[in-house]
């Protein structure tokens, strides 16, 4: 992700819907998530190893995974490439973001139908800061409410996630971007580019929730996945490891690889050069860029 110039603030009405559908009989028992994750930074040649997932980072992008007694939630920002013009390393407001997202998680800030409400909290934190964090990130946050067997999401910008169930897509998260390349992003600018970059309201990441049930999969991603990595590719990695007994770590890293391969392969078709074409842009192989994994397995909490 690299463009951050705009022709002024930008302020968008809110998008909110809820969806539900239609499940299976719901255990007795509170759900809970079974998670793994991978990734690679875009500096990594075509034959690197996958980075060590227990830095919750992977080049700009950053993640964090956390609960508290009523909700497990997974965040995953993907810092705007665009500073490091001005002399910015993106890696630091989307990894800080997600540091504070997650503490305020652990300390019962959270409010699990609400995860916009997490972002803005963890936003406002790095506002608030006597010397402000200078930077921007896209962000998706994703609840699961246990009691509830509800999951609650926002997402801001073209990171995402996919909701898979028997081996079929049931929703996909909806990429909000300005322009090709362009997401939507949370930013603080320093006073001399105050109006000049693009900078978005936390009002305006798309808001959903949805029923789940056991065997549900939930794989996020930032767009370093989506944009090497067709859908129906990402389903089929899933489903092959559904019965892996580490299928959710080995589901990440091995679509985390391919996806990282892809996004070396020049003569390659990537969802990236097919957005480009269709905004007149002449474009052919995947996008090398920093590529963040989540997959996380609804299962049942037995209380272990």
């Amino acid at each position: 992700m690299q463009s951050i110039l705009g022709y002024g603030r930008q302020f968008f009405r809110a998008f909110a819907s809820t969806t539900e559908f239609k499940t299976k009989q719901q255990p007795c028992e509170p759900l809970k998530f079974v998670s793994g994750c991978a990734g690679f930074s875009k500096s990594l040649s075509p034959s690197g190893r996958c980075v060590d997932s227990k830095r919750l980072t992977f080049g700009d992008d950053a993640y964090f995974i956390a609960r508290d007694n009523h909700a497990e939630v997974i965040g995953i920002a993907d810092g705007v490439g665009g500073w490091r013009n001005y002399g910015i390393d993106p890696s630091l407001f989307s990894s800080s973001l997600m540091q504070v997202c997650a503490r305020l998680v652990q300390c019962g800030h959270l409010k699990p139908q609400n995860p916009a409400d997490l972002i803005h909290r963890g936003y406002q934190e790095l506002l608030a800061t006597k010397l402000p964090l200078i930077g921007g990130s896209t962000a998706c946050v994703v609840a699961l409410h246990k009691a509830e067997n509800m999951l609650y999401t926002a997402n801001l910008g073209d990171s995402g996630f996919l909701l898979i169930r028997d081996g079929n897509v049931v929703h996909r998260s909806e990429e909000q971007q300005h322009y090709f390349n362009t997401p939507f992003q949370l930013t603080v600018a320093p006073p001399e580019k105050e109006g000049l970059v693009l900078s978005d309201s936390i009002a305006s990441a798309h808001k959903s929730s949805y029923k789940v049930q056991e065997g549900d999969v939930l794989l996020m991603g930032t767009d370093g996945l989506f944009d090497n990595m067709h859908e129906d590719m990402i389903v089929d990695y899933i489903t092959k490891y559904k019965n892996h007994k580490d299928s959710s770590k080995v589901a990440a890293s091995t679509i985390a690889e391919k996806a990282h391969s892809l996004s070396f392969d020049p003569d390659y078709l990537s969802p990236f050069a097919l957005s480009a074409i269709d905004s007149g842009i002449q474009l052919r192989g995947g996008k090398p860029d920093d590529i963040t994994v989540i997959v996380a397995t609804v299962s049942a909490d037995h209380g272990t």
